[in-house]
């Protein structure tokens, strides 16, 4: 089974570390929480249900997870360190009432830092995460050191994030794979009659057999609702001919990957043909811009070029890939003029898509590795999709 072991933990405390002492930081604190739960996940493993949760890694010592009562078991079982201390401040995210645990074992922020203090005097913290938090929370990490500069570390995260260890893509290719058992079953089972949301529950209920340890979200549009950008599934009734709009994000051990290709319920016409052969003939486009050394920007460039030269630049909405891993859509997410290059180990979303154009609006959707020669798939069946399809067309 794909898993991210302990030592690979280790590692990226060890990595964080680096960057922190270039940075003159003798602690960082991550958190994370239910929706937010990317670099929390990356550093610790834990994923908080409900509530709020935080690693602490310093400088010199062992990093220090806190939790809330409820899900302190539930830490202690998913965390990749032993030490797990319970904060007040942590409990449910979503009800301002001050809930009562009365067997809770709480410290305090001040407490710990005070301990870390008396280790290594801290000078200057780092806090991943300041995006995501309350700003009551924010103020109380502040005041628990108030003789420490506190500095936003959100980009050490993100910078130690950006490439993929070998196990990590063994993650988010066992996702793909259980993405694409979930979109097959969809492909299967379309029938005119049945609601968007009967059509979702085959990927549901196929991702989570298959082993997928979350569904993020199926977004899923059909007929006159296909121009809704990221529309949910409702109870509007497919029709023969709606074109269906959808892609499925599966999570595994934290890492999601993303699957989706048009399809029609019952006949297609010509007008839906055509639409979704310039989506897979733009995606063979960015493909071949994809490999190591190669700017970013040239592949949205080139997708941008061939949407202008067939006229549907108007229902070109965004850009056409972004970094996918903890989260469906991450660092990197270039425009045409990034000069940044892809590196061997990135992993990558395609995202091809039009919006409003007189004949429909869908997405291709796959997730890549970029390899030593160019990239990898990790759909099998979107690679199998576009090479029917072609053949079809050609």
């Amino acid at each position: 089974m794909s898993r991210i072991g302990n030592a690979e933990f280790r590692e990226r405390a060890d990595r964080l570390r680096k960057l922190m002492a270039d940075k003159g930081l003798q602690a960082c604190l991550v958190y994370g929480d239910e929706y937010r739960k990317e670099n929390l996940r990356y550093m610790s493993n834990y994923w908080p249900l409900f509530e709020r949760g935080a690693i602490i890694v310093p400088l010199v010592g062992e990093p220090i997870v806190i939790a809330a009562p409820e899900g302190e078991l539930m830490c202690r079982e998913m965390a990749a360190w032993p030490d797990v201390r319970l904060l007040p401040q942590f409990t449910c995210v979503t009800v301002p009432d001050e809930i009562q645990y009365p067997q809770a074992n709480y410290t305090s922020l001040k407490a710990i830092f005070d301990e870390l203090n008396a280790a290594n005097p801290l000078r200057a913290i780092g806090i991943a995460g300041i995006d995501a938090m309350p700003a009551p929370l924010l103020k109380a990490i502040e005041s628990s050191a108030k003789d420490a500069e506190w500095i936003d570390a959100g980009g050490l995260l993100f910078q130690l994030r950006m490439t993929k260890t070998t196990d990590e893509i063994a993650c988010l290719k066992e996702a793909a794979r259980i993405a694409d058992e979930g979109y097959k079953a969809m492909i299967h089972n379309v029938k005119p009659g049945m609601t968007e949301l009967e059509l979702a529950s085959y990927a549901y209920g196929e991702c989570m057999r298959a082993g997928a340890e979350n569904v993020p979200f199926i977004v899923m549009t059909s007929g006159e609702r296909v121009d809704t950008i990221i529309g949910r599934p409702t109870r509007k009734i497919i029709r023969d001919g709606d074109m269906i709009m959808t892609a499925i994000a599966v999570q595994y051990e934290g890492y999601v990957a993303t699957v989706g290709f048009p399809f029609v319920a019952g006949r297609m016409s010509e007008e839906q043909r055509a639409f979704i052969t310039l989506l897979v003939e733009a995606e063979d486009i960015a493909l071949s811009k994809l490999a190591p050394g190669r700017r970013m920007g040239e592949l949205v460039g080139a997708v941008k070029s061939y949407f202008a030269d067939k006229g549907v630049s108007d229902y070109d909405l965004y850009p056409p890939l972004h970094g996918c891993g903890l989260a469906e859509a991450e660092s990197p997410y270039p425009d045409e003029n990034s000069e940044a290059a892809f590196e061997a180990g990135m992993t990558v979303n395609t995202d091809i898509s039009l919006f409003g154009h007189p004949h429909g609006s869908n997405r291709v959707e796959e997730s890549l590795v970029v390899t030593e020669d160019g990239y990898e798939s990790m759909s099998a069946l979107v690679r199998q999709l576009s090479r029917t399809w072609r053949n079809a067309v050609s």
